[in-house]
């Protein structure tokens, strides 16, 4: 074994971290329906149900098989969602009634199923992962045709496309899969005996779907799936536990995506190559000049497919260039891919040798990388050249003056040369003149002008300058040539010319939008409030995609609402553009929805979270003037990384304004402190002499002859107020010297027994009418306390609770002695019957100025449970208090405190008769059982 990676141990941490907060996904696993998936998952639940785990059934297809309806017998079912489609109320499963009922474990049947129109998503796995991250534990199931990975093989397979499918990674992010396995010929003798479809519909059946052959093929598919995933896990257990060193280098393929129809078929192979050799993959689309005047379909289907390559784990990437295989082999070799997986289509007819397939050029020209050839049987049979208009004037890219202007350029030149053939200009020298209008027309107007132009510089000069003259007929034959030249020249010039006018303009958007994130991020780095966030992420996404935007943060009660900045009301999504709910769905469940994504895909805006290192800090709504560009994959990475940024700057926002609080804090406790420590002082001394004061006056009104009840009762009125005084004071100057420091503890070895009954001395006026009870074993320890401070920390606890107890009630003092992880220490309880603490006031009563109730007759300000913290933290103990509780209710607080009991007390040397004395006084102190009376 090798030593552990530390990234990897981090990594291992937190992916176990998220598993824990999230609930557990179980897939019952099959080739076909009829193997006997749901039947499983039922025992399976009834099994968790005895072991006393709360089980509730969301949805679960019997199909009127008995054996399957009598596993749900005692299991409790949610009633089903009715929804209204097309007039009719439809059953769906009701994923809110779940979320409100949040058992330990859902069943949910069927993953692969696709939810009725209306419902919160569009596909029932994404309900799954709406339950598994809440905290819910579900059990599903899928059969193996239903894999998105393996859709197209089991079409082959059996003549038969299912479209209702599962992506990979769902299956793949399973915490549990069991495979539920069934011979082909079992499998065929129940459907025979109508145990799993109707009789009429299971002979239907067997002559199409459920033949042998078929059931054959779909187990193989389904063992080896399973057997992939048990040898994905066997590798993940090794890496934990560093059986092996790693080898790091993976291999790395691409897909090379385009037009055709078999784009979706090319991206599933490669997916299943991919997953076959454990590499990362990519799937690429250049878009190539002639790719530009697709049609909207064929441009639809390249999307679709980058889209379908997202969801199977791709990284999407669009490039540009004007030869897509020298493109993809650059891309290639940059990224270290080992490996491309192109169409084995082949070129038709006069393309064979004018055009010859992408895959082809890249096999002539990369011998360093491997190409993977996939024959998909399609073909795509609309050209290429079909063009639409929409799509012709998107490809062209002039305006209809562009063409008048090129009209002109033309007639210019021909006036041009008409002057210089008066001068006995050689003719073919004017052809100059023409290519240098073909020209100026490709770089200023455009592509189409160019052609344009090309054509009618050639008729141009046969019209006005070969004879014969004013004449389209040709008298020598070798100006055929020429015109052939010129018009192939002029072509070629055009094209060249219009691409490398795309490429820069293509090169001008991206250094546009490049600079306008390091302009955005230059702002938000420099940004000191929130607002100043807002109208700068609003503003710059306005600029940069033509689109209006909304940044929406939380409230103090984790609600979502819109904050208006000073922005342009251009740039900014009113508040009847935003759904409020969507957007605090997509804050609560961390996951982008709206326009172009599977939830909610008929909203108006596109809505993202704010996601920063530490947590979601709100939601950006952004609404595109075109749908089109947020189906773009790299137009929605460039969203998710505007969106990023923006989350960085709020969450630096949010930190700075803690660490000024804080600050703050500081300052002000420091303050604080300052002024009790002077008003401390300044007291004690005339307080002290009204004390004595009193006490003599006390005196010479006992010793005197002419004593009356009223002057006793002043007196005595006198000096309590005086002393409560004094204690409130010394509790200032003490609260005052243990947060500066000031106070060094002199720890001697003392009895606790002994502490305690100095307290009670002292605060015997303060516990009269009260009986105080004491527990304290004799076998107890010495400890190493400061007396002094100890006294006041009893003091302290024992005014407490004669405060805010009922007189005549007790009061338990308790001691023990306790070992953990190898450390003694000695367990101080007070008990008092009173009404006890209210619900999380436990922690907060041991911080200054804190008191149990707010407004009260009873006297304080809250620093006598501070000081008493403050004295068990300088012993290194701890202290806490909470509820004691009687037949279920609660019977008065417990405040309690450690103390260490540590080291061993110094020897003393007895005479006999000393120990003698010893000895009996333990012994009566242990007949006594520790009572006394206060």
């Amino acid at each position: 074994m090798t030593r552990p990676n530390p990234d990897e141990l981090l990594d291992k941490l937190q992916r176990e971290e998220e598993k824990l907060q999230r609930g557990r996904l179980k897939v019952f696993f099959g080739a076909s329906a009829g193997v006997g998936k749901t039947f499983a998952m039922l025992q399976a639940a009834r099994r968790r149900q005895e072991e006393g785990v709360d089980v509730v059934v969301g949805v679960v297809e019997t199909h009127g098989r008995k054996e399957t309806l009598a596993l749900l017998d005692g299991l409790d079912t949610l009633p089903a969602a009715r929804i209204d489609y097309r007039g009719r109320l439809l059953a769906e499963f009701d994923l809110d009634a779940a979320l409100a009922r949040k058992p330990q474990l859902v069943l949910v049947d069927e993953l692969a199923h696709s939810n009725v129109q209306g419902s919160r998503h569009l596909k029932r796995w994404q309900d799954v992962q709406e339950l598994l991250d809440a905290g819910i534990d579900v059990y599903t199931t899928v059969n193996v045709q239903h894999l998105e990975s393996l859709n197209d093989i089991v079409g082959r397979i059996t003549g038969i496309r299912v479209w209702e499918t599962v992506p990979d990674r769902v299956f793949d992010l399973a915490d549990e899969v069991t495979l539920v396995d069934l011979p082909p010929e079992e499998l065929l003798d129940r459907l025979r005996d109508g145990k799993v479809y109707l009789p009429t519909q299971a002979e239907n059946a067997v002559r199409n779907f459920f033949r042998k052959g078929n059931l054959i093929a779909l187990r193989e598919l389904a063992l080896r799936r399973t057997a992939d995933r048990v040898d994905a896990q066997m590798r993940e257990y090794r890496a934990d536990q560093s059986i092996e060193r790693i080898w790091r280098a993976r291999e790395r393929l691409i897909a090379c995506v385009g037009p055709g129809p078999e784009s979706a078929a090319l991206v599933r192979a490669a997916a299943r190559l991919a997953a076959a050799l454990k590499a990362d993959w990519l799937a690429v689309y250049v878009e190539t000049p002639k790719l530009q005047r697709l049609s909207d379909d064929q441009r639809r289907r390249t999307l679709d497919a980058l889209k379908l390559a997202s969801e199977l784990g791709a990284e999407t990437v669009t490039l540009d260039g004007a030869d897509a295989a020298a493109t993809l082999i650059d891309y290639a070799r940059m990224r270290n891919v080992s490996k491309l997986v192109a169409s084995a289509s082949a070129a038709q007819g006069w393309q064979r040798y004018f055009d010859r397939p992408v895959s082809e050029r890249i096999i002539r020209q990369a011998a360093d990388i491997d190409v993977t050839l996939v024959s998909t049987g399609t073909r795509d049979t609309q050209p290429h050249s079909t063009l639409t208009f929409g799509a012709l004037r998107d490809g062209m890219h002039s305006p209809p003056r562009a063409y008048a202007y090129a009209l002109a350029i033309g007639a210019g030149i021909t006036l041009v040369a008409s002057a210089l053939a008066a001068q006995r200009f050689a003719v073919t020298n004017l052809v100059m003149l023409y290519l240098l209008g073909v020209i100026f027309a490709a770089v200023r107007l455009g592509r189409g002008p160019g052609v344009m132009l090309s054509f009618l510089s050639v008729a141009a000069f046969d019209y006005f300058f070969v004879a014969p003259v004013m004449s389209f007929s040709v008298g020598d034959t070798q100006y055929l040539l020429t015109f052939a030249v010129m018009l192939l020249t002029s072509l070629t010039i055009s094209h060249l010319t219009s691409s490398l006018r795309r490429e820069a303009r293509i090169a001008s958007q991206r250094e546009r939008r490049t600079g306008a994130m390091y302009a955005m991020t230059k702002e938000l780095a420099a940004a000191l409030m929130t607002e100043q966030i807002i109208e700068i992420g609003t503003r710059h996404i306005a600029e940069v995609f033509q689109a209006k935007a909304a940044i929406l943060l939380p409230d103090s009660g984790e609600k979502v609402q819109q904050k208006v900045a000073e922005a342009s009301p251009e740039t900014t999504l009113g508040r009847t553009e935003l759904d409020l709910d969507i957007a605090q769905w997509v804050y609560d469940q961390q996951k982008p929805a709206g326009r172009s994504t599977d939830t909610l895909p008929a909203a108006q805006a596109l809505y993202l979270p704010l996601k920063a290192p530490m947590r979601t800090r709100g939601v950006l709504a952004f609404a595109a003037q075109r749908t089109a560009d947020l189906a773009v994959p790299e137009q929605r990475r460039m969203i998710e990384t505007f969106a990023a940024q923006i989350a960085l700057a709020l969450e630096r926002v949010h930190y700075v304004e803690i660490a000024q609080d804080a600050l703050v804090n500081m300052e002000s406790e420091r303050m604080r402190n300052s002024l009790l420590s002077a008003i401390s002082h300044d007291l004690r001394t005339p307080l002290t002499s009204i004390v004595g004061f009193a006490s003599l006056l006390d005196e010479q009104v006992k010793a005197g002859e002419e004593r009356t009840a009223r002057s006793q009762e002043l007196v005595h009125a006198i000096h309590d107020e005086a002393l409560r005084m004094s204690g409130l004071v010394t509790n200032l100057l003490d609260m005052a010297r243990l947060q500066a420091g000031a106070i060094r503890l002199n720890r001697q070895w003392s009895m606790l027994e002994e502490t305690v009954g100095a307290a009670l001395n002292g605060l015997r006026r303060t516990l009269m009418g009260r009986r105080v009870q004491t527990r304290i074993p004799a076998d107890l320890p010495l400890l190493q306390l400061d007396a002094v401070l100890m006294d006041r920390l009893f003091a302290n606890l024992l005014e407490n609770a004669a405060k805010y107890t009922p007189e005549g009630t007790d009061i338990d003092i308790s001691a023990r002695l306790e070992q953990e992880d190898g450390k003694r220490f000695v367990r101080v309880r007070v008990d008092d019957r009173g009404p006890g603490i209210q619900a999380g006031m436990q922690k907060r009563l041991f911080e200054k100025f804190t008191r149990g109730e707010k407004e009260s007759a009873q006297s304080g300000v809250g620093l006598g449970l501070a000081i008493c913290r403050a004295i068990v933290e300088a012993h290194g103990g701890e202290i806490g208090a909470e509820n004691r509780l009687e037949n279920g209710s609660v019977a008065g607080a417990s405040f309690w405190f450690t103390l260490p009991a540590e080291g061993t007390p110094p020897a003393v040397e007895m005479s006999p008769d000393e120990e003698a004395a010893l000895d009996e006084a333990s012994a009566r102190r242990s007949d006594k059982a520790g009572e006394s009376k206060s």
